[in-house]
């Protein structure tokens, strides 16, 4: 960890975000010209040791995009029930979304190496049990049973914006790059997650456990590199002067986490939804990749928002980018009802470019609301919203798909966005410019 707080990025000058000017004598010749990198994603990733962490972060994200989909596939492949593939999945999230918070409590705590790597490793025991119950054809009980086991998965994503909170502390600017920056290589690894996902599952006929192993290894790999990443690590925070959940007392980060619980929702159905959509039409093995327009239109649409400034109260641009995802959730809907594949890849693409704007904004919201001190912890509580909401749309859009028909399912995602506008408007959350709350 460096011993002072770095220098800012960026600085505002007429309105105008620009770099930030280097301090200390210049070099000379070809030093002097590739001395400061160009643009601020490079600058970002020029910090000591913010490449490192963000590379071994990798493997450990992207089966986050893996093992929804790769559950999926193997339960309904094997069992021929997609409402018991939506549920089983949909009850693994739901035990991490009560467990997760705790898991952060604990990596606020006592630090994310120390935490971190023994939760990834029981959860990755969880998903092995899932994968030798499914090819045992043990009662679907244990299916459930085994799936819940994986609650104690870290939140990569959190541990690595916590870093970046750390590291850019007192400049909102480039934390707002930050954000956009980790909000891009999540809609990333969803989009070359469920690729991947879909390929390994089926490649070797006979065999759709496969990509659920693979996760399970890319994933505890990840967790263990990035762990070891120690230079960039927040401090322990020790022990906490409360006990009490961020939440309690806090209606503005309540009302922020119960958006999150129903914008959960829409992911969570769309997945489930798109794979029962692509089966009916004899084409299953394209599902990932129609899933994964969905997190490309995302990931470019995160890149291009953190070159912005965005100008207005945090909590009046959440809900903005709210209601323009609900009007996109529509699109899906209508691409069902033709029942093209094509049509549909083509309205999840554009549909995918209102969620990293809202994601964004969002986590910087949660950010302004939680203490010092409890920043993981409160970004994982969003992320438990999240999968909250992703379990519930997980299990209401497989019943949809199996007992309705996909395309009328894809109601699901599009009630579930229009629900998270409304539920913005109706709490109005209000959060600060950037930065976190005392310590409380």
């Amino acid at each position: 960890m460096p011993p002072h707080p770095p220098s800012p990025l960026f600085a505002v000058t007429g309105g105008t975000l620009v770099a930030a000017p280097r301090f200390g004598p210049a070099p000379a010749g070809r030093a002097r010209r590739s001395a400061a990198p160009r643009g601020p994603y490079a600058r970002l990733l020029s910090l000591p040791g913010a490449r490192a962490f963000t590379v071994c972060n990798l493997p450990a994200r992207l089966p986050m995009g893996m093992f929804g989909v790769s559950a999926v596939l193997m339960i309904s492949a094997e069992r021929g029930s997609y409402a018991l593939a939506g549920a089983v999945t949909a009850t693994g999230l739901g035990a991490t979304a009560v467990a997760g918070p705790w898991t952060a409590r604990l990596v606020d705590r006592y630090g994310q190496a120390r935490v971190a790597v023994p939760a990834a490793a029981c959860a990755t025991l969880g998903s092995l049990a899932l994968v030798l119950c499914v090819l045992l054809d043990a009662p679907a009980w244990t299916l459930f049973a085994a799936y819940a086991a994986t609650a104690t998965t870290p939140n990569t994503g959190g541990m690595s914006r916590a870093r970046w909170a750390h590291l850019l502390r007192g400049d909102p600017a480039a934390l707002h790059t930050a954000n956009s920056f980790e909000q891009a290589v999540d809609e990333a690894c969803f989009m070359l997650g469920p690729v991947v996902a879909a390929l390994l599952c089926t490649a070797v006929p006979g065999f759709p456990e496969l990509g659920t192993l693979v996760a399970a290894a890319l994933f505890l790999t990840g967790v263990t590199l990035f762990a070891a990443q120690r230079r960039t690590e927040p401090p322990a925070s020790g022990a906490t002067r409360s006990g009490r959940s961020p939440v309690r007392g806090d209606p503005a980060l309540a009302g922020a986490l119960a958006v999150f619980l129903c914008t959960g929702a829409v992911f969570g159905s769309l997945e489930v939804v798109t794979v029962a959509f692509a089966d009916g039409l004899g084409h299953r093995p394209a599902a990932g990749a129609v899933l994964g327009l969905q997190a490309a239109g995302s990931c470019a649409a995160g890149l291009l928002y953190g070159l912005t400034r965005p100008a207005g109260p945090v909590d009046r641009r959440f809900r903005r980018h709210l209601a323009v995802m609900a009007a996109a959730a529509l699109l899906p809907l209508l691409a069902g009802a033709l029942g093209s594949l094509l049509a549909l890849a083509g309205a999840l693409l554009v549909a995918g470019m209102a969620t990293a704007p809202t994601m964004v904004t969002g986590m910087h919201l949660v950010q302004g609301l939680t203490p010092a001190g409890r920043l993981n912890e409160g970004m994982t509580l969003a992320v438990t919203g999240l999968l909250g909401g992703v379990a519930a749309g997980s299990a209401a859009g497989g019943w949809c798909a199996e007992h309705l028909d996909p395309a009328t399912a894809y109601a699901v995602p599009a009630a579930a966005a229009a629900l998270a506008w409304l539920t913005a408007v109706a709490v109005r959350t209000r959060g600060s410019s950037g930065g976190t709350r005392p310590p409380r």
